[in-house]
């Protein structure tokens, strides 16, 4: 695939090869989870997507970005995941610009987020892009807030992390389970900090209790902190 040259036609090629790849019982068991019915899902497992983007990331993938459709879930995830290889990171948040747009779905926007680790190697300026994601649509503000659970809760971000999270004011159902899980998170890598925070946070009691829940279900949790979690239920 690395001599490549993306136009109409290869482009063509490799939507038909997509197809080949299809697993009718996954597609139709991550449709249910997807919950989006306007989405046209191939049915390709996550494992190949990346593979297929770790391939197209060593052609001209500049080219194949602009002649992609975006048409069905894959061609977006495939989309994101070729951004996790590009080294220039100033190159990376310009294309992340592009991205975003065409995020409609909780499970594209947290597996591109996981996956893009150059955020460990460039915190500040990463931070600056996640502070302009927080000002976006919701889809973007839950990239904001799974790029900070995935690359940024260390002991030089978690102060702002925790005061990030208790600003959050959006009433979208996934902006409200990416905070919980945010919160849960730092619950299980900075607890005596997130259990204070637990204790005088401004954010409504749908939010304080999934992230409760969630970290009632985590094993890295001991009993006794998860029965004196559970008092701060609101």
């Amino acid at each position: 695939m690395v001599d490549v040259k993306w136009n109409k036609k290869t482009y063509k090629k490799f939507i038909d090869y997509l197809y080949t790849l299809q697993d009718k019982k996954y597609k139709d068991f991550h449709f249910k989870l997807l919950k989006n019915d306007s989405i046209k899902l191939i049915g390709i497992r996550t494992n190949n997507l990346k593979l297929l983007a770790k391939q197209i990331s060593k052609t001209n993938y500049d080219e194949f970005i602009k002649i992609n459709t975006h048409e069905t879930y894959e061609e977006v995830v495939i989309h994101g995941f070729i951004l996790s290889f590009v080294k220039d990171f100033d190159k990376l948040l310009k294309l992340l610009d592009d991205f975003v747009k065409y995020i409609d779905n909780w499970a594209t926007n947290d597996l591109v987020s996981a996956s893009l680790k150059q955020f460990k190697k460039n915190q500040e300026k990463g931070y600056n892009y996640i502070l302009k994601c927080l000002n976006g649509n919701d889809y973007m503000i839950r990239f904001g807030l799974t790029l900070l659970l995935n690359h940024y809760l260390n002991d030089d971000y978690i102060d702002k992390v925790l005061n990030i999270s208790n600003n959050i004011n959006n009433d979208n159902y996934y902006v409200k389970m990416a905070n919980a899980w945010l919160i849960s998170i730092c619950y299980i890598k900075y607890s005596d900090k997130t259990f204070e925070f637990l204790k005088t946070s401004k954010l409504d009691s749908f939010t304080i209790n999934k992230a409760i829940s969630k970290i009632n279900d985590s094993r890295q949790v001991d009993i006794i902190s998860k029965n004196e979690i559970k008092k701060l239920r609101r």
